[in-house]
């Protein structure tokens, strides 16, 4: 298991980095576009859908990204696209944490494959659109996610006592929320640093929140986008609960599917382009 989560790993971070290095901007958009159609599939699955069904919804995913490319939504996104999906993803998150499964179960089939679709849709046009303000800006929104998982999975295990949601994820705890959310303003901190002293395509999400705001009021900004990414952690985890299901898909081998690995991410991406919109707004 160890050596598949390895090699997958290996691989996905080297397709990564080839579009990455790509001087245009389309070997990254269809692939990670490519990778939410597969989350989209997975996300009508986890939700009872038929076969053809699920098929039908990663087809979805990719026209309403295909589309989004076609308006110049990639390069210039109404900013009220991320105010909303983050306002949508505050209260419509609490609010289906706190129902728990059950009520997940009992709605609308419909209306879970559509919330699905928004955001999964919403999740890609963000990380298109980061690439395009920076490499170095869109690395730091994912680097905010991946150190508040890996922080807190370390801190919940030397400290964690109280549970987070046990009857949803029962292996998160409190303390390690505070120690992923610790991790990230320890990283905050050495980004701004780094974009000082090393020669990057455009400031990062820290430096820009920070420039604009202030270092103090920087902090609740990225203890939110936090706080966000634990929410998408626990909506995917409520889900696959809810389908009786231990992994997304095993499209990833060693790691599980594609929504196992961008859960947290959802939420956060637009949420980080909202907190700075009126700056990259044209």
């Amino acid at each position: 298991m160890l050596r598949q989560r390895i090699v997958t790993a290996l691989v996905l971070v080297a397709v990564l980095l080839a579009t990455l290095m790509s001087a245009s901007r389309w070997p990254f958009a269809l692939l990670t576009l490519t990778l939410m159609a597969a989350g989209g599939w997975e996300w009508a699955r986890l939700n009872q859908a038929q076969p053809a069904a699920s098929l039908a919804m990663g087809a979805l995913v990719a026209l309403a990204g295909l589309l989004s490319l076609r308006a110049g939504w990639v390069d210039h996104a109404p900013p009220a696209l991320w105010l909303a999906a983050t306002a949508i993803w505050v209260a419509g998150g609490a609010l289906a944490l706190r129902r728990g499964t059950d009520s997940w179960k009992h709605l609308p089939r419909l209306g879970r494959l559509a919330l699905g679709l928004i955001a999964i849709w919403l999740a890609w046009l963000a990380i298109a659109h980061a690439r395009t303000i920076g490499i170095n800006f869109m690395l730091s929104v994912l680097c905010l996610v991946w150190m508040a998982d890996v922080a807190a999975y370390f801190g919940g295990k030397a400290w964690g006592r109280r549970k987070l949601a046990p009857s949803i994820s029962p292996g998160k705890s409190w303390e390690g929320v505070w120690t992923g959310m610790a991790g990230v303003l320890l990283l905050s901190l050495f980004w701004v640093w780094l974009d000082s002293h090393a020669a990057v395509d455009g400031p990062s999400l820290y430096t820009r929140l920070n420039s604009t705001w202030g270092t103090t009021a920087m902090a609740p900004a990225l203890l939110a986008l936090s706080g966000l990414s634990v929410v998408g952690d626990l909506i995917e985890s409520l889900v696959k609960r809810a389908a009786g299901a231990k992994d997304s898909s095993r499209l990833l081998p060693g790691h599980g599917g594609v929504l196992d690995r961008v859960d947290a991410l959802l939420p956060v991406l637009p949420a980080a382009l909202a907190l700075i919109a009126w700056k990259i707004s044209p």
